[in-house]
């Protein structure tokens, strides 16, 4: 595929995602359900004309992407070793409000010449230690993250990617799931503080993204 075709290609995949999520949070607005909303995204993936000038034009791609910051060292702030104080609600989307409180351990590095990172976790709750993984691919051509996280207590893959980007120090990522039979938008915020010290935090929408509820936090303190 040349260099164009894969512009054309990307510029129509993130066209089609913008689609699916402005349908699917206006079909929540109007108080359809999960299945509806869905439905609703679908029929506007389906509409989208591929050939409209904003995803068919190479020249003005080209002249937003010379423009496009690249953000391929956004994560570096978390390479190297960190102690992580966790809080964690203990049910999600019930209305629950008991946390759990527990301590974990990361450490990150760079992978893929700078395109790619990874950690790997050590968490400690009450229910036993865990052992779990995140990986971030950097797409240039979008100037967006991909986050790919699994667990040893999960099913032996990676969970949906979590996929965004950073505004300053400031990152936001969002993936559409199924939760426990439900499907609902996820959303990740990273917070750079300074060098030594930064903030994960975990939300849940199930109605389209005009409510989150917040399920998980992570306190980094870089260790000596």
């Amino acid at each position: 595929m040349s260099g164009d075709a894969e512009k054309t290609a990307e510029r129509a995949r993130l066209a089609l995602i913008d689609e699916a999520i402005d349908a699917y949070q206006d079909a929540a607005v109007q108080g359809l359900c999960a299945e509806g909303a869905w439905e609703a995204a679908v029929s506007a993936m389906r509409r989208l004309d591929l050939k409209a000038p904003r995803i068919a034009s190479t020249e003005s791609s080209q002249s937003g992407s010379d423009n496009q910051r690249d953000g391929r060292s956004d994560f570096d702030f978390l390479f190297g070793s960190w102690k992580v104080r966790n809080r964690r609600l203990r049910e999600r989307l019930t209305g629950c409000v008991e946390w759990e409180e527990f301590e974990s351990r990361c450490r990150a590095r760079p992978i893929l010449g700078g395109l790619g990172n990874m950690d790997e976790f050590v968490l400690e709750p009450a229910s036993g230690r865990l052992e779990a993984v995140t990986v971030r691919l950097y797409n240039p051509a979008a100037g967006e993250w991909s986050i790919y996280w699994a667990a040893g207590t999960g099913a032996g893959c990676f969970d949906v990617p979590m996929v965004g980007r950073f505004d300053g120090p400031r990152g936001e990522f969002f993936s559409h799931e199924v939760f426990e039979g439900r499907h609902i938008l996820a959303r990740f915020i990273w917070a750079v503080a300074s060098s030594d010290a930064c903030r994960w935090e975990q939300a849940y929408s199930a109605d389209g993204g005009r409510t989150w509820e917040t399920n998980w936090t992570m306190e980094f303190s870089r260790e000596p």
